[in-house]
């Protein structure tokens, strides 16, 4: 745990620099380069203590590049910590050597390649000594060490970095990173690769995990080969850099970070690796990525890349993580459909996990699942399971404060439990199974797990179920803006609860009115209400209608009232999307409804309407809306 000492230090590096610098990330690319070079000047102190000699700020010597008969000493030993803090150096002094130091120090020949990587193209962006002497004083007060204090004081450093979100980058939280890690369960001997690493999080984890699982502990040899098999890929040469520090202080004396272009590159294609874990950027810059011609799907989206990438590079044992924004699920292009087809097809995929809609705020409020790949576990299942997690132990708004209520102990335990079983015994947490040969002939085919729950959901009610074909139902969109719409004496139905009014009609007919965006919108999908209407009216262009065909067949306030009763099982599941929540209006012709006969259809819509009248004549002052009726239709879902 972060101890609140060395919390304060890093606060306050940050309240020095931040009025030079007010981009969290640049503060933080100062305070990693500050604390590793603070850290050598510890490690050669060190040294000489144990009767040695400095190794990394210590003189050297090259050729002279204008009389090779000569020889130039560059002296390193200049710009060590105890040479920036003597007394005779001034502010103005500290800073020129500072800023010398650190432009200059992957050129050291007496420092590691880890350190060089680190220091590439390192360069101090203010000018003003003043603010670099206090920055540095702070600094002097960390120690070099292995321990997992400051391990821990970088990943709080890295969690204040809200600029990593601007290219759909968001930083993955610890416990939903070690909640995929649990699962996916990597073995000692499975080489490990995230191909858009970020702060190396994800390797972080697994790496904590494969001890974890060896409590006996790891020889030196055995920790040497899973350093080794673990590595990472980002294209940004700050993630590198923060990431080869972060694995550097959780114990990787040589860890394997690349600066690559995942997408774009070539030269690793030939790179397989037994597990893969990811939560790859989502979004792609304007007009798209152009990739090499080695991905089995052509596309040029980021989200659909890196899927591909991770599918067509995984061996042995074949195991991944990934989170993906929820339009790879649904999304009805061509390379999106494929993608799904290929993973249940080839026996990869056998469970999703939807993450709540706040799981990456304050950055964004993005809905995303958790793919989980096994070849193993796939290849032996006709079902895939997808659970639902409604809350991971933080608030769902930009504070993310803890609250008591936390899924992710129980989904655990549920998805290993299917590992193991068919057959599901935990019911606290919500999940169904759906069968690959359903999937693959649903005609978008889905990997949004609620959705199918939502279309079966009247097979839990003690009426026949029935689908709402285009046989017997006509579903048609509002065309009317909600702020261009002239008043008028036609009823305007719009998804606000009073209704308003329009010049012109656009339909006559009996309809169940139903938002076709979601009520909250930002990742989280929700229906306020339903409306019902008779005759003439206009209809808002961010709704869509309902029209029985056939009332001998059903009637069309029966169907308002079910729809209404289970509007959050049903309507809500159904929408679907990233960031922007919609229904997909075709999507309603496949939804299952308890069927009774007509007469008891008939009969049970006078009840609802002498309930109506009864409460109006009662409440004369208020307008009672229809929606605060709607829990008497939920008898005919049991």
């Amino acid at each position: 745990m972060l101890d609140t000492i060395t919390k304060k230090r890093i606060d306050d590096c940050r309240d020095i620099l931040v009025g030079k610098l007010p981009d969290p990330k640049a503060q933080i690319e100062q305070i990693t380069i500050g604390l590793i070079y603070k850290f050598m000047y510890d490690m050669d102190k060190e040294a000489i203590d144990l009767g040695g000699k400095a190794k990394f700020f210590s003189d050297y010597t090259i050729p002279d590049p204008k009389d090779k008969n000569k020889a130039i000493t560059i002296p390193f030993s200049n710009y060590s910590w105890d040479s920036l803090f003597d007394t005779k150096v001034t502010a103005s002094e500290m800073l020129r050597l500072y800023s010398e130091a650190i432009e200059g120090m992957e050129k050291n020949p007496n420092i590691p390649q880890l350190f060089r990587d680190i220091f590439n193209n390192a360069y101090l962006p203010y000018r003003d000594p003043e603010t670099l002497k206090l920055f540095l004083k702070t600094i002097g007060e960390f120690e070099y060490t292995h321990s997992e204090k400051l391990g821990d004081a970088f990943e709080y450093l890295l969690s204040v970095m809200g600029s990593q979100g601007d290219a759909g980058q968001f930083r993955t939280p610890r416990h939903i990173i070690d909640f995929i890690v649990s699962i996916v369960d990597p073995k000692i001997t499975d080489t490990i690769l995230d191909p858009a690493c970020g702060t190396a999080g994800f390797l972080i984890s697994a790496y904590n995990n494969i001890k974890e699982k060896n409590k006996k502990g790891l020889t030196p040899e055995q920790r040497k080969k899973l350093i080794k098999n673990i590595m990472g890929y980002d294209i940004s040469p700050d993630m590198v850099r923060l990431s080869l520090v972060n694995l550097y202080l959780h114990g990787f004396s040589e860890p394997h970070i690349f600066e690559y272009d995942t997408l774009s590159s070539e030269e690793r294609w030939n790179e397989n690796f037994d597990v893969i874990l990811a939560n790859p950027p989502f979004m792609s810059p304007k007009g798209g990525i152009r990739p090499h011609k080695k991905f089995s799907i052509q596309a040029n989206k980021a989200e659909i890349l890196f899927l591909d990438y991770i599918i067509e590079h995984l061996s042995g044992t074949t195991k991944a993580g990934i989170i993906i924004p929820e339009g790879v699920l649904h999304n009805n292009f061509s390379s999106y459909k494929s993608i799904r087809e290929k993973l249940i097809k080839e026996n990869l995929l056998w469970a999703t996990v939807e993450l709540p809609h706040g799981v990456f705020k304050p950055y964004a409020s993005v809905k995303t699942h958790v793919l989980l790949i096994d070849k193993n576990i796939a290849k032996n299942k006709n079902e895939i399971l997808f659970v639902q997690i409604t809350s991971d132990g933080f608030t769902q708004t930009g504070s993310r404060k803890p609250v008591s209520k936390n899924d992710l102990p129980e989904a655990l335990a549920l998805i290993n439990e299917f590992k193991l079983n068919t057959k599901i015994s935990n019911q606290k947490v919500k999940y169904n199974t759906v069968t690959k040969k359903e999937i693959l002939e649903d005609k978008s085919l889905s990997l949004v797990g609620r959705r199918y729950k939502a279309v079966h959901f009247a097979n839990n009610s003690k009426y026949p179920a029935k689908k709402l074909n285009k046989s017997i139902i006509r579903v048609f969109k509002g065309l009317s803006g909600a702020q261009s719409t002239e008043s008028g004496s036609y009823p305007f139905i719009v998804t606000a609860k009073k209704m308003k009014t329009a010049k012109n009609y656009t339909f006559d007919c009996k309809a169940v009115c139903i938002p076709i965006v979601s009520s909250t919108g930002h990742g989280h999908a929700s229906v306020h209400r339903l409306q019902y209407v008779e005759g003439k009216f206009a209809l808002a262009n961010i709704m869509c209608g309902i029209e029985v065909l056939d009332e001998n067949v059903l009637n069309p306030k029966f169907l308002f009232y079910i729809l209404s009763a289970m509007k959050d099982e049903i309507i809500a599941s159904l929408m679907t999307g990233t960031s922007n929540i919609s229904l997909d209006m075709a999507d309603l012709y496949d939804l299952e409804i308890p069927f009774p006969d007509i007469n008891v259809q008939n009969d049970f819509v006078k009840s609802q309407v002498i309930i109506e009248k009864l409460v109006i004549k009662k409440e004369k002052e208020c307008v009672l809306h229809k929606e605060e009726l709607m829990s008497n239709g939920a008898e005919i879902w049991q």
